[in-house]
């Protein structure tokens, strides 16, 4: 089986958007701006700073950051505030403006969700599972509020399975009535350009996902050194 190129499904969706705005004709279906609106999951600012650099020219977008898989509130509460922080730089040095929505601090969702998983190694089916947890409020959201697209910033990680997240996405869009934007993000140096940026804008670069268990991977891992 030939292995799914979404960065290019990505490109070719871009290209069509000129022409999908301008024969619209019902003016309520379309910003102000002409552009599509676009509700993007992000997992954290640094992740998030290339997706948004990329796709702000083609969308009006707004910022979920819903991450219940962060069960520490102080760094979520950091996560949270840096996410701000670069949505409002970023606002500041370009006419587009980003939006940002903060969805509910509930870790007691993630662990209900993973119950009977603990031990399943890190990128497994418990990531999976947490996929899915942020991807179905980003949909839901996207249903409810009148998106066009919605997507995760997920697929930029070298550490996250694309091809799940983007079969996850393309289900929950089915579900929900939006249409999952496909990507992998770290294609086209995505993922070294989110590094730059991260430097550029001086972003808190956390190095585990968020949840208790990758927190203690990455503590066994550093034990080992």
């Amino acid at each position: 089986m030939n292995k799914v190129n979404y960065q290019k499904q990505l490109e070719d969706i871009l290209r069509r958007l000129p022409e999908e705005n301008s024969g619209c004709h019902d003016p309520q279906a379309v910003p102000v701006t002409g552009k599509k609106k676009l509700l993007i999951h992000s997992c954290c600012a640094p992740c998030s700073s290339y997706v948004l650099e990329y796709l702000r020219d083609f969308f009006d977008i707004t910022v979920l950051y819903y991450n219940p898989n962060i069960t520490d509130r102080q760094e979520y509460e950091k996560r949270t505030a840096e996410q701000k922080r670069l949505i409002e730089e970023m606002n500041s040095e370009a006419p587009s403006f980003i939006t940002m929505e903060t969805g509910r601090y509930e870790p007691e969702v993630f662990f209900a969700a993973v119950k009977g998983l603990e031990q399943i190694p890190e990128g497994g089916e418990r990531c999976f599972c947490c996929y899915e947890i942020r991807l179905r409020e980003t949909a839901r959201l996207a249903g409810e509020k009148g998106f066009d697209y919605f997507t995760t910033t997920l697929t930029i990680s070298p550490l996250k399975n694309a091809d799940k997240l983007n079969e996850i996405g393309e289900k929950l869009g089915a579900q929900y009535g939006v249409p999952f934007l496909p990507s992998d993000f770290k294609k086209k140096n995505g993922y070294k350009r989110s590094v730059e940026l991260s430097e550029k804008y001086g972003l808190y670069r956390q190095d585990y996902c968020g949840c208790i268990f990758s927190k203690n991977e990455r503590d066994r891992r550093n034990s080992e050194k």
